[in-house]
């Protein structure tokens, strides 16, 4: 069967990300299943939390169906200097010939490898646009520890005919409220499984969405691409406990930029500590300063900012505070205060409909 590299390459590499790691206890797991049907070569693949499908068009008519290891054989193509090639079905193995090159890979027991969850339900377009300019601001916040898996996921909760996306890690919170653009049930969707999701609309103008209450999943169709994910099962922390409900006595208002550039520059001193930066908050501007063993350090930035109310001396982990500012658009920041030890609220003045929260550090 004559294959064009690229298409097969590229298919045969977005599998191998749904692929379980070869840690896994199921040999078959870290494989991708090809099948052959008629003129359309299937690429599959799944973890058994995510589900992959994609197709390829193909001349020839012989039908197969086989399991691959995805990463020798993406490998020897990366390095195969020809545009097609002979995919040759053999016992026990799979070849890839070009003119004098050839390579020989093994092939995986097929039995009862799991295809994706069948998802009947009606899809519903999606506008990409919806989806990048949302998403990104509530994943970051997400957890990436598996010890407490609804952390993981964007709790997706309906109200008042709006959609609320909401992302925490224990320390930190993003929630962002969005108009209800399709019918969607209260749920959790791990985060990184919507970062494929984003990593896969480059190109593609529009995007399909359909949701199976009785797989409990979600299905995105991308192009030729289809993604499943099981939802994350549990009850998601009641995160409004932590939204301040009273205006902080302290308000700064500072140019995003700036703010940015000062973090980067005291971040040389915090990182060989604690990664803890200090902000103290005078009438004529923020001091930043590294959370040192000694009690006064002569490093600092100032930033200078708008500020309203007490002065005050509040410390987070700068990694926090840089990936928040990485990933807000806005070119001014609201950061409001209302002790040294509570919920501290971050706004991009641009995004009335976006709050992010950040735990402060105890430094007394």
């Amino acid at each position: 069967m004559i294959v064009k590299k690229d298409d097969f390459l590229k298919n045969l590499k977005l599998a191998s990300r749904f692929t379980a790691s070869r840690l896994s206890s199921n040999i078959l797991l870290s494989g991708v299943y090809l099948k052959k049907e008629k003129k359309l070569l299937h690429f599959y693949a799944t973890n058994l939390n995510f589900y992959f499908h994609s197709t390829l068009e193909v001349k020839d008519e012989k039908n197969f169906d086989l399991v691959v290891e995805p990463k020798n054989i993406i490998d020897f193509l990366s390095y195969l200097n020809k545009n097609e090639f002979d995919l040759l079905i053999e016992d026990k193995k799979i070849v890839v010939k070009a003119e004098k090159n050839q390579g020989e890979f093994p092939l995986f027991p097929k039995e009862d490898f799991p295809l994706p969850p069948k998802i009947n339900e009606k899809q519903e377009e999606i506008k990409k646009e919806i989806l990048e300019k949302n998403l990104p601001l509530v994943l970051f916040a997400c957890a990436s520890d598996e010890s407490r898996p609804v952390l993981t996921g964007v709790n997706f909760v309906s109200e008042d005919g709006k959609m609320l996306l909401v992302g925490t890690d224990g320390f930190r919170l993003s929630l962002l409220k969005v108009e209800k653009e399709i019918d969607l049930p209260n749920m959790i969707v791990s985060a990184s499984f919507l970062r494929e999701v984003l990593g896969l609309l480059t190109k593609e103008e529009k995007i399909f969405f359909s949701y199976s209450k009785d797989e409990k999943a979600v299905y995105f169709k991308i192009g030729s691409i289809e993604l499943y994910s099981r939802i994350i099962e549990g009850e998601y922390p009641p995160f409004e406990k932590v939204i301040p409900t009273q205006e902080g006595k302290t308000k700064i208002v500072v140019e995003k930029e700036s703010f940015l550039q000062n973090l980067k520059l005291i971040s040389v001193f915090s990182r060989e500590l604690s990664n803890i930066v200090i902000l103290d908050v005078k009438k004529d501007g923020v001091y930043l300063r590294p959370k040192t063993e000694e009690e006064t350090t002569k490093n600092q930035a100032f930033l200078e900012a708008e500020v309203k109310g007490e002065e005050i001396k509040v410390a987070f982990n700068i990694k926090f505070l840089l990936e928040f500012l990485n990933h807000v658009l806005g070119e001014r920041i609201v950061v409001e205060i209302l002790r040294p030890d509570a919920p501290v609220s971050f706004k991009d003045e641009e995004k009335e409909n976006f709050l992010h929260i950040i735990m402060p550090v105890r430094i007394s």
